[in-house]
């Protein structure tokens, strides 16, 4: 038990990604939160920042997610950012830290978004040095994300055998993100429930759950909207073969009320059920 909030020890966490406009709500510790994921941007440079972590650490379990460190770029990575990243880090005496199997940088130039790596030998080598080192500078066990791409790169076969090979061999977990999953195989047309058998079920430790936005067309994953019922239905087929410790449900715009945000993380919960 932690200090200041009792909570129920449960086989798997359910909680929220931290947002400022969530952040009101957070703090009444609601009894559907087990656990909160940090971003580990949104605490860079801020004066308070061990502060707000340390509040937050003594309701909550603690995991920690970053955006920028951009694991595929080759050459070394950005020191600055990596030192704040694990400064973050041991502040949230974070259970495990994530990134994505992904690039945001070419050279110094920040494209603002992250990119698809290719799945070949040298990409890989690469992020597993690139893994190991994260890890080893956080002291922390690491866990990679499947991103959305516009562009399919390779099958769905090359990239779970990509992931799983990068997961043995970096010696890091997998953050499963389903909605992105949904997405992906939506534009490209891939089978989803396949894409997830062909994973080695023992590298799945967290998952992503959020809305997606678009239709028929094509869908791009905006954390904007609620879980749809393909993302929950997927979820379930994720846990018939996998056994995750954690669940995140992410929400990054167009925040409905906080009655909307229980319902979800109870249809979440139903799902595990």
């Amino acid at each position: 038990m932690r200090r200041g909030r009792r909570w129920v020890r449960r086989m798997r966490w359910i909680g929220v990604g931290h947002r400022k406009a969530l952040a009101g709500w957070i703090d009444t510790a609601p009894a559907e939160i087990d656990c909160l994921e940090l971003t580990a941007e949104h605490f860079y440079d801020a004066s308070d920042a061990v502060e707000r972590i340390a509040r937050l650490g003594e309701r909550y379990p603690l995991l920690v997610h970053g955006l920028g460190l951009s694991l595929g770029t080759p050459g070394p990575l950005d020191r600055q950012r990596l030192a704040k990243f694990a400064s973050v880090a041991r502040a949230a005496d974070a259970r495990w830290v994530s990134e994505h199997v992904a690039f945001t940088r070419v050279g110094s130039l920040d494209l603002g978004h992250l990119n698809p790596v290719s799945l070949g030998h040298d990409s890989l080598a690469l992020l597993v040095d690139h893994a190991v080192e994260v890890a080893e500078t956080c002291g922390k066990p690491l866990l990679l994300e499947n991103i959305t791409s516009h562009v399919r790169v390779g099958d769905g076969a090359a990239e779970t055998d990509f992931l799983n090979a990068l997961c043995d061999r970096a010696r890091c977990g997998l953050l499963l993100d389903v909605t992105n999953l949904v997405v992906n195989a939506h534009n490209h047309r891939f089978d989803a429930s396949a894409w997830v058998r062909q994973l080695d079920p023992k590298h799945v430790v967290q998952l992503h759950i959020a809305g997606y936005r678009g239709g028929a067309g094509r869908r791009e994953d905006m954390h904007a909207d609620g879980v749809q019922a393909d993302v929950l239905e997927l979820t379930r087929t994720v846990l018939a073969t996998c056994n995750p410790r954690a669940i995140i449900l992410e929400r990054d715009a167009d925040f409905p009320s906080h009655e909307e945000l229980v319902a979800e993380l109870l249809s979440v919960r139903a799902a595990c059920a």
